[in-house]
């Protein structure tokens, strides 16, 4: 019965702001509606070309495949090497967003939920980051990439053509964003609990890592989604720290090499094959999370 109100309840409230809206709730689901189009039809355009031959992909371009070719798929993962291509974007994002949200986190709670000295300065700093274009800072992160680099012992590992040189910068792009997303969550949360837990003898990390992080859940999946993302989709910063080293190419470096291979081996199959592969992840990522995301985006505003 109180769902029954419930339910009836939003159903009242959505004609009302319909009402109020009037003509401008109409232009926003036309609007709506035409950016789904225009994020669906390539989208499902590519899925179809990826099981099609050479003649049926230059031919009638919506018409079905007289049959799949699944074989696309797999000569795109093993002779177009996109296998190792997606092996090496799953290592290099698992490790960036894992240390993004680890970092991030512990920044974005210190800024929010405590006072002290030039705080408001290094939140200003983090927030700066959103507002620099990574393109402007492509020559100086080759060159520190590359000195770090020469640090004895560990150089190897974080260096140019290293997977874990491009992880660190990964973490030090996604910052900004992820440090000014929680922050602003971060100081929604009530403190009433904290305080409790500071009562009972925790500490402060405990607090954090125990009490506060649960409680800022639905923030931190959103954010996670939108870092993992970001950082998959990332092309111009491996294509600087990544030059020689073919077999550590990520994806979109592998799918960038097919897609100029294409223009001279005719292999159109197994590009939109590439492509495919490289959507699908994020598909399934947004999908299994879309509800979390909404949540985490609507937590703040409505507390």
């Amino acid at each position: 019965m109180a769902g029954a109100v419930i339910v009836r309840g939003r159903a009242h409230a959505r004609e009302e702001r319909r009402r109020r809206l009037g003509p401008l709730s109409a232009l926003t689901h036309v609007a709506l509606l035409v950016w789904a189009v225009l994020v669906i039809v390539p989208i499902v355009w590519t899925f179809l070309a990826s099981v099609k031959s050479e003649d049926e992909i230059f031919g009638d371009a919506w018409s079905l495949p007289a049959f799949p070719r699944f074989d696309n798929w797999a000569r795109a993962w093993e002779q177009a090497h996109v296998g190792q291509y997606m092996v090496n974007s799953v290592v290099v994002v698992a490790f960036s967003t894992f240390g993004t949200m680890l970092f991030g986190s512990m920044a974005a709670y210190v800024l929010a939920r405590y006072r002290f000295r030039g705080n408001r300065a290094i939140y200003l700093l983090f927030v700066s980051g959103l507002a620099f274009p990574v393109y402007l800072a492509l020559t100086p992160l080759f060159f520190v990439v590359q000195n770090m680099g020469r640090v004895p012992v560990v150089g190897p590992f974080i260096g140019l053509n290293t997977h874990g040189g491009l992880v660190l910068v990964y973490i030090a792009y996604s910052l900004p964003f992820t440090v000014f997303f929680l922050a602003a969550f971060f100081r929604t949360l009530p403190g009433a609990v904290a305080e409790a837990a500071f009562v009972d003898g925790a500490s402060h990390t405990r607090v954090f890592f125990q009490v506060m992080l649960p409680m800022a859940r639905p923030g931190i999946v959103s954010v996670t989604v939108f870092n993992i993302l970001g950082q998959w989709n990332q092309y111009q910063l491996p294509l600087v720290l990544l030059t020689s080293a073919k077999d550590k190419w990520v994806l979109t470096q592998g799918i960038a090499d097919i897609s100029t291979a294409a223009g001279y081996d005719a292999d159109w199959s197994a590009l939109f094959a590439a492509l495919s592969m490289a959507i699908l992840p994020m598909l399934i990522v947004y999908t299994l999370f879309q509800s979390q995301i909404q949540k985490g985006l609507t937590a703040g505003a409505l507390k």
